[in-house]
């Protein structure tokens, strides 16, 4: 049985229903009146209108850098360059510091893979900055409500006169900045500035005509590459800080005896043998993230643009996870992309090269879309009238499709690939999340829960975008026949369908008779696409017509 719910061990029927339960309780929201007063004065705007006071001109002394869980590296890192520069400046030392909320972990379901992954990367990171005399001091936040009393205790213990980190976009973290720099403004001697740093360019910068930021990714991605073919230095890098004089070692002698937490019980993997494969997939650090990448250009990217949705081919970069914990950055990638396609610019050349950057535009429009929307990162969709919708209560259903027994092959396939290697190809995550939202009539976000539970790459942005709410249904047979087509995926993630021959394959049910069906040992469909489709429509077009929100 899959593991439900970021949960050590197999479940019990009674505890999946427990689990069920909890899940559900997890998707409260405001309302969606409530979802346009907070669009109306974003918090992203609130941090940087008070970012302008917190910015000032004080006597430099020790310099603090806090990272955060998206920038866990010492390359290209825009935050603890400027942080770095600062520290020249005076008599003090360069340090960092970085804030650790199990309660945050819990809150946002956050993957014993992710967790695991990033406290392994941390440890890298750590060491490395210690080669430079330049401590990292792991500050635990026991309340997710006293993190920015945290902060400014530290900073008071330390002597700090800057604080320098990247900005996240979501709203609960946006609202922890504003919080911080409320608390610093009351102070005359300490600066504050977060910085830019996730992006290439900056969300919620890249407007129409109208002077609206853009809110359809094809006119984004266009403009997004005018842009960075006019200004390439947008792709520019920084360096790794140069760290600290030795004598920083004896100075700051308990920063650098901080040493990383264990994951909390509930982020535990479920033995000793999954962490080991999790990690073997999933190495740590910038160094093995900068690896993948350039294997990825060297073996898969000339093939990438055919072959982007055969998931059998593993044609992905799979720099994912490196990406949403910022192991990587995003202008060192696309540097060293614009490298191999010969010095020519991002919208042009070789064709994989263009279809896989179209692939990173995306994750800069989710980010935009995450901005002037910031809605979407509490429980709700883009599209606030879906929050209307009358969903199914089907438990059994929700609890094969986590499983991969929905009876379905290709969407099967998809979720034994994300249980197993806490990943899944980009093409099932369309189909997996089409099928629960709509076939089975399942509240999507339930299953978007899932995923961030399960995922190593989880990121809010690219989560909450993927799962979006529409009127789309996908089929998963004919998206089998067409991008699995000659149903390799599926053979691997389901061999109970391992020697089942042709086209049978992507349909067993169907497409066998019923004794050589029930030999397999394979479910039945929970349900009839065409009557479930059709189903889903209807329900859309009937609850939105009456929404009001």
């Amino acid at each position: 049985m899959a593991q439900i719910a970021g949960k050590k061990h197999a479940r019990s029927d009674s505890q999946t229903h427990d689990d069920y339960v909890q899940v559900q309780n997890q998707l409260k929201h405001p309302s969606t009146k409530r979802a346009k007063q907070i669009d109306a004065d974003p918090p992203y705007d609130q941090l940087e209108a008070i970012l302008k006071k917190t910015r000032r001109n004080v006597k430099t002394r020790n310099v603090l850098h806090w990272f955060r869980s998206k920038d866990i590296r010492q390359e290209d890192n825009k935050g603890l360059h400027a942080a770095a520069q600062k520290a020249k400046e005076g008599g003090g030392s360069l340090i960092s510091m970085y804030l650790f909320s199990p309660k945050d972990m819990e809150w946002h379901g956050t993957s014993p893979a992710r967790s695991d992954f990033i406290l392994e990367c941390l440890r890298i990171l750590k060491s490395q900055l210690e080669e430079k005399n330049i401590p990292l001091a792991i500050i635990t936040a026991e309340e997710r409500g006293n993190k920015t009393d945290k902060v400014m205790q530290f900073a008071k213990e330390n002597d700090i006169s800057h604080i320098f980190a990247n900005m996240e976009y979501e709203v609960d973290e946006l609202r922890r900045d504003v919080d911080l720099a409320k608390k610093v403004q009351g102070q005359s001697d300490i600066s504050l500035d977060v910085l830019h740093d996730q992006t290439v360019i900056v969300p919620g910068s890249l407007c129409t005509g109208a002077g609206g930021p853009h809110k359809v990714f094809t006119r984004y991605y266009n403009d997004w590459l005018a842009i960075t073919k006019k200004k390439p230095n947008l792709i520019d890098t920084c360096p790794p800080p140069e760290g600290n004089d030795k004598s920083a070692k004896q100075a700051h002698q308990k920063l650098f005896d901080s040493t990383i937490p264990t994951l909390p019980e509930s982020k535990q993997f479920g033995s000793d043998k999954e962490r080991d494969q999790i990690r073997k997939l999933w190495p740590a650090g910038n160094k093995a993230g900068m690896q993948r990448h350039a294997d990825f250009l060297k073996h898969k990217i000339a093939n990438y643009a055919a072959n982007r949705s055969e998931a059998a081919l593993d044609p992905s970069s799979r720099l994912s996870p490196y990406f949403s914990s910022g192991i990587v950055s995003v202008r060192e990638i696309l540097r060293n992309t614009q490298k191999f396609n010969q010095g020519k610019d991002l919208a042009s050349g070789d064709a994989g090269v263009v279809s896989w950057v179209r692939e990173i535009v995306f994750r800069e429009f989710y980010r935009q879309v995450t901005v002037i929307t910031p809605h979407t990162s509490m429980n709700l969709p883009q599209n606030l009238k879906f929050d209307f919708v009358h969903w199914e209560d089907d438990e059994e259903g929700w609890k094969k499709w986590c499983e991969g027994r929905t009876g379905i092959p290709f969407i099967d396939a998809g979720m034994r690939q994300l249980n197993t290697e806490a990943y899944m190809h980009n093409r099932l995550r369309m189909n997996t999340a089409s099928y629960l939202r709509a076939n089975f009539l399942i509240d999507y976000r339930i299953g978007e829960r899932y995923f961030a539970e399960h995922l190593i790459d989880w990121d809010m942005s690219n989560n909450t975008q993927g799962w979006e709410p529409s009127y789309t249904v996908f089929n998963p047979v004919i998206q089998a026949e067409k991008h699995d087509p000659n149903g390799d995926f599926i053979r691997k993630w389901v061999p109970e369908l391992a020697g089942v021959k042709g086209k049978a394959v992507f349909m067993p049910s169907e497409r066998l008779g019923k004794r050589e069906f029930e030999k397999l040992g394979y479910p039945l469909p929970h349900v009839e696409f065409k009557e479930s489709s059709a189903r889903a429509k209807a329900r859309y077009k009937q609850d939105l017509a009456s929404a009001d929100p």
